[in-house]
């Protein structure tokens, strides 16, 4: 099995849902970056997924936005990131990665080459933000040559009609959208989350992470007690953009607050599930 069907299968045997943290690569810079990202796993990362900066990222927030930014001052590219799972490879094997970005810079590189390239740096599943289902064939051949797993963005708004055509080009697992909109605007309706979900895996085997406006410890084990797991990014990227000085630059609060954020997130997520069980 893949990294990301072990982690889900090991996750599911504990009785416990996933915590996925998202950050830009190379936010602020490479070395704290690439330091933040060797420290996840310890402070409880189940699934590390990481933002390839790029000019036009339709789906993010401000937050987000800026975060890229940052990235792309510090010399982010689709080589630079890649050496940055290289690098963080060298010290953890076995917590899945996954990349999200978007079309553009990965069509630059070259699809073929990319997939290979990913896959030769460790990573484990892509998210390409503005490929949709209808036009898998153009990413998807090269992604499942090389193991690459493609998660799909799943919406509130995406109907019945849809949901075959959007599930039969997902594997690893399913990114669910709890708000219309981009991300880190608002919170989601906690409320809906559970039928929402409960919908879904009518339809699919597939494990299901529901991010966008999750922002709390408690919005997170409520996400990931309802689901499969809970995906956390802006409040990590907000975390991370507090830390920096004056000019953008890392102080030595930025790797142990970020690190201590997660671990406030996973220690909720691991109480929660153990008390619903």
């Amino acid at each position: 099995m893949s990294r990301i069907a072990t982690r889900f299968a090991q996750l599911k045997a504990e009785g416990r849902g996933a915590l996925v943290t998202f950050l830009t690569g190379f936010d602020p810079d490479r070395a704290t970056s690439l330091q933040i990202l060797q420290g996840l796993p310890a402070a409880g990362a189940d699934v590390i997924e990481i933002g390839v900066p790029f000019t036009d990222p339709m789906a993010d927030g401000p937050s987000i936005q800026r975060a890229g930014q940052r990235g792309l001052k510090a010399g982010a590219t689709v080589a630079g990131v890649l050496d940055l799972v290289l690098a963080l490879r060298a010290t953890e094997q076995d917590t899945p990665v996954v990349l999200m970005g978007y079309y553009n810079p990965i069509l630059a590189h070259g699809v073929a080459r990319f997939c290979a390239d990913a896959a030769a740096a460790g990573v484990d599943g892509l998210i390409i933000v503005d490929v949709p289902p209808e036009e898998a064939d153009e990413v998807e051949p090269h992604a499942r040559a090389h193991g690459l797993d493609l998660i799909r963005l799943i919406a509130p708004t995406t109907d019945e009609a849809r949901l075959p055509r959007v599930l039969g080009a997902t594997t690893g697992f399913i990114y669910y959208v709890s708000i219309t909109g981009i991300t880190g605007t608002r919170s989601a309706d906690y409320g809906s989350l559970a039928p929402s979900v409960a919908a879904l895996k009518r339809h699919t085997d597939l494990p299901v992470a529901i991010g966008f406006g999750i922002r709390s410890p408690e919005q997170a084990a409520i996400a990931a007690g309802v689901a499969d797991g809970a995906v956390v990014g802006t409040a990590l990227v907000d975390t991370l953009a507090a830390s920096l000085d004056a000019e953008g630059r890392a102080t030595p609060r930025t790797v142990p607050a970020v690190l201590d954020q997660v671990r406030g997130l996973a220690q909720a997520i691991r109480a929660g599930r153990k008390q619903a069980a």
